[in-house]
């Protein structure tokens, strides 16, 4: 399964510090962005979690088992590695965007001003990996709230925590199964669609859908293209008899 981040929100400040470093370490600028932008691979949020309480929230690229960005996309732009990351190779990318649109976690972000725009998202620290090193976002963690690992270990981790009853987590690992399961986990005091995490996902690869939607791509092109062509034929002979010329 490779590498993984294990993101433990009851332990999170609020700090920065791992937005600070995940824009050291991609050379990314200084930016007022709230949310995920070209600019910035991962954020930090405070959000409401009722009763009072509140929660600080990380969102970044869950790096997915069997990611549906890589699946949808027509040129092999996106991969997953056997580490774990998903990357992106900007050489292959015709802009399409389809990963934008298939993510389920609305991670992708598009170089819009760019004339010569790529996709932009977190790589996991992709070049750290290769040399032995951890994320830089989990080095700069100092309370535990991202820690970098073997994901089958920071999955053992994340249960036995979620199943303490003494830890007051929700008996819940999100990532654990969630689209076919994420290389980035999750561990709540409180319901994870109350902090901003979508709901309802199956525990199979959304990628699945994917090969069904293509397969019936050529039944959908013809009949599409009969349609479209009696719709010209209809105009056409509309147009030519209002014109009192021959009928077509």
């Amino acid at each position: 399964m490779g590498k993984g981040l294990l993101l433990d929100v009851t332990r999170c400040i609020g700090c920065g510090l791992c937005r600070d470093a995940c824009r050291a370490e991609n050379g990314l600028p200084e930016t007022q962005d709230e949310g995920l932008s070209e600019h910035r691979f991962t954020t930090l949020r405070k959000m409401d979690a009722g009763g009072g309480r509140t929660r600080w929230v990380r969102r970044l690229c869950m790096h997915c088992l069997r990611p549906t960005c890589e699946s949808v996309c027509p040129v092999g732009a996106l991969r997953r590695t056997e580490d774990g990351p998903v990357l992106y190779d900007a050489g292959r990318c015709i802009g399409c965007r389809y990963c934008m649109m298939a993510c389920p976690y609305g991670v992708p972000r598009y170089e819009w001003r760019s004339v010569a725009p790529r996709v932009r998202k977190c790589v996991m620290c992709s070049g750290r990996l290769a040399r032995g090193l951890p994320t830089a976002c989990a080095e700069a963690c100092p309370f535990g709230a991202t820690v970098f690992g073997e994901r089958a270990d920071l999955l053992r981790v994340a249960r036995e925590r979620s199943s303490d009853p003494a830890g007051g987590y929700v008996r819940q690992v999100f990532g654990e199964t969630e689209g076919g399961g994420t290389s980035v986990l999750v561990l709540a005091d409180v319901p994870f669609a109350v902090l901003g995490f979508p709901a309802g996902l199956p525990g199979h690869p959304l990628g699945e859908y994917t090969g069904e939607v293509l397969s019936k791509l050529p039944n959908v092109v013809v009949v599409g293209g009969a349609l479209l062509a009696g719709l010209y034929w209809v105009i056409n002979r509309r147009d030519t008899l209002a014109g009192g010329g021959p009928p077509a």
